[in-house]
């Protein structure tokens, strides 16, 4: 097998994965192996770095009173050095499942091999002996082994395969990933392992497992390595026996599951008859970042060394680290991302994505926003609220919002003042939505034209009105606000803010104008979000009428509406010409500062997420305008 050349391309990150699942025929060691060589090579070909094979996939899992056979376990440990030698020359580091036997004991083993090596041998520690399970009739628990212990193989064709790192208590460096395995039944425990390999810095945790199928099962497991991936701040890899294995007492689908933080990235087809190969694109870079946020991830790792018991991991690793067992690593050379990702880069990430939980989750959004409108109401002992209603989408959320919390505290609509304030750039299509919808929710509504005041405050500061610059049009902002203060003052209310998430990363309003208020519904949902929700709104709860008018809203050009109408009295000033589009821009926000992410990464990510969109050089125009707002 060719090595892989040394290219010099950017990781941005991530790590390639794959889980495979063979087809195996139970006790035949040779058959099992070509499976095994014929999966790593179509996994070479996709540029995996890591691949997972099921547990005790060399001889199956099934193999029962065999597993006690010389022969066996003989022809085991001949096809693990024929792998790593299959393996020689490539960027792969490779898991696969064997039984070995270590002082005359028999263990269930994870081996990892890489490059003409077997880099390290992982027992299984927790062993089933309950319901269909009885492995403790044949395995010993990995528990047993001391640490700093070495399993010795033998030779092939020169290659010695003595003196290997042998017991649980290993993690495996990568170049920035860290792996760390456990086996099957592990992941069931009160306290996995896994856990405290993360604690230890495994950022990849590999389970090696052979689950049957019980009705139910799969989906209690899938919800099961989603939370433990959540918790542990992990990438985590799941591969299952399949097809093959004996079905005398038990059916095995062949799974393959790969999870991040939280969320399955990739699974393979259960029920398959077919050697499956399952390729993700996790990424560890992200990972990293949210550790490092969660401050409480680590402050079991603060405490004095022999306190904690996740010290007694040994780290194996390239290059040679001060008081480590070293084995030479495989180097991991980054596949060609550019050219294919296994990983689905969502456009609107802030978005909840099309599903049965898209209702849940616009639900629980704007509930939120609700609850704490309600809860500073109720805190202040106010029962009016005053909102500049100008006929676009986040005055709109914030008035459905409002709206929402005055019906669940038991109080009249009539309490919203709702205040329009056309201007020289008011468009008839805004003016008249903002009026229709104050109406068809039965608030209070008022209108001040802010023209002649506007024109007075020129005067007074002897401004060119015909001159459109940042004056003209800041000092239309300052007069809403100001009348929505005074106001509110009038009324013993206060002014709920409009302004959205993105509005305030980039900076696009105006200081003591509309950044201004008293309590901002919106200032944590990005205006791609805004978008949804109103439109969700729409569909949702509220009549005929008000849905024809949030509809036409959703259908409005953005716009602060500050520069004067064109001919045909439409809107002339649109904000999304000026700053970018905001689905462009939100996508930023949240690469940036949720994750971390780098200029070169977002720029990556960005090209896959809105391929056949925008150009390379739009996306790179609004992303220098975004980066230019924080540096």
């Amino acid at each position: 097998m060719a090595k892989t050349k040394n290219i010099n391309r950017c990781d941005y990150g991530l790590l390639r994965v794959a889980t495979a699942v063979p087809t195996v025929k139970v006790a035949d060691v040779e058959y099992n192996l070509k499976q095994h060589i014929a999966l790593l090579k179509k996994a070479h070909e996709e540029g995996v770095q890591l691949l997972v094979f099921p547990e005790l996939s060399i001889t199956g899992y099934t193999c029962a009173d065999l597993f006690r056979h010389r022969p066996l376990l003989d022809a085991t440990i001949q096809a693990l050095m024929h792998l790593a030698e299959a393996a020689r020359g490539i960027d792969m580091a490779v898991i696969v499942g064997a039984p070995l036997s270590y002082c005359n004991r028999l263990y269930n083993c994870a081996v990892l091999l890489g490059d003409g090596q077997i880099i390290g041998v992982v027992p299984k520690i927790y062993l089933p002996n309950y319901n269909e399970f009885y492995e403790a009739r044949w395995f010993a628990s990995g528990n047993e082994i001391k640490p700093g212990s070495r399993i010795s193989l033998g030779e092939l064709g020169g290659t010695s395969y003595n003196n290997i790192n042998f017991g649980p208590q290993q993690l495996f460096d990568f170049e920035g990933a860290t792996v760390g395995i456990e086996i099957c039944e592990d992941l069931w425990e009160p306290m996995p392992p896994s856990s405290r390999m993360a604690l230890a810095g495994a950022n990849v945790i590999v389970n090696l497992s052979c689950s049957d199928e019980v009705l139910g099962k799969h989906a209690y497991l899938k919800r099961m390595i989603e939370a433990h991936s959540g918790r542990l701040v992990s990438a985590y890899v799941y591969a299952s026996a399949g097809f093959g294995e004996s079905s005398t007492d038990l059916v095995f689908a062949g799974k393959g599951i790969i999870a991040e933080n939280g969320g399955i990235v990739a699974e393979s087809e259960r029920f398959s008859m077919e050697p499956q190969l399952t390729i993700a694109d996790v990424d560890i870079e992200k990972l990293m970042v949210l550790r490092r946020t969660q401050t409480t991830f680590t402050q079991l790792i603060q405490q004095p060394e022999e306190e904690t018991w996740y010290s007694e991991f040994r780290r194996i690793m390239e290059p040679t680290q001060n008081g480590y067992a070293t084995v030479g690593l495989t180097k991991l050379t980054p596949p060609d991302f550019e050219k294919k990702l296994y990983r689905h880069i969502a456009p609107t990430p802030f978005v909840p994505a099309e599903g049965d939980d898209m209702e849940a989750r616009c639900s629980e959004i704007f509930n939120i926003q609700v609850a704490g409108l309600v809860t500073r109401l109720q805190h202040i002992n106010c029962q009016t609220a005053v909102i500049g209603i100008s006929g676009g989408l986040d005055s709109t959320l914030a008035l459905l919002v409002t709206a929402r919390a005055f019906d669940k505290l038991g109080w009249d609509r009539k309490r919203i003042v709702g205040i329009t304030m056309p201007g020289f750039g008011t468009s008839g299509r805004t003016y008249n939505n903002s009026l229709g919808l104050m109406e068809s929710l039965g608030i209070t509504s008022e209108e001040i034209n802010i023209k002649k005041s506007v024109n007075q405050h020129f005067a007074d500061l002897g401004v060119d009105s015909s001159v459109h610059d940042v004056t003209y049009e800041n000092c239309q902002a300052r007069e809403r606000t100001q009348i929505l203060m005074d106001m509110s003052n009038k009324l013993n209310g206060i002014v709920i803010g409009t302004g959205d998430l993105s509005e305030l990363a980039l900076g696009w309003c105006t200081y003591n104008g509309d950044h201004m208020s008293m309590y901002a519904v919106n200032v944590s949902i990005p205006k791609t979000l805004v978008k949804y929700l109103v439109k969700w709104v729409a569909l949702s709860s509220v009549d005929e009428k008000s849905r024809e008018i949030l509809l036409d809203i959703i259908d409005t050009p953005i716009s602060p509406e500050l520069i004067p109408t064109d001919e045909n009295g439409e809107i002339a000033q649109k904000t999304e010409d000026l700053v970018g589009p905001y689905e462009l821009h939100d996508f930023f926000l949240y690469h940036f500062f949720r994750f971390g992410a780098s200029p070169t990464k977002i720029f990556f990510l960005a090209r896959k997420a809105f391929a056949g969109t925008y150009d390379d050089e739009t996306i790179k125009k609004w992303l220098r305008t975004f980066f230019r707002r924080f540096f």
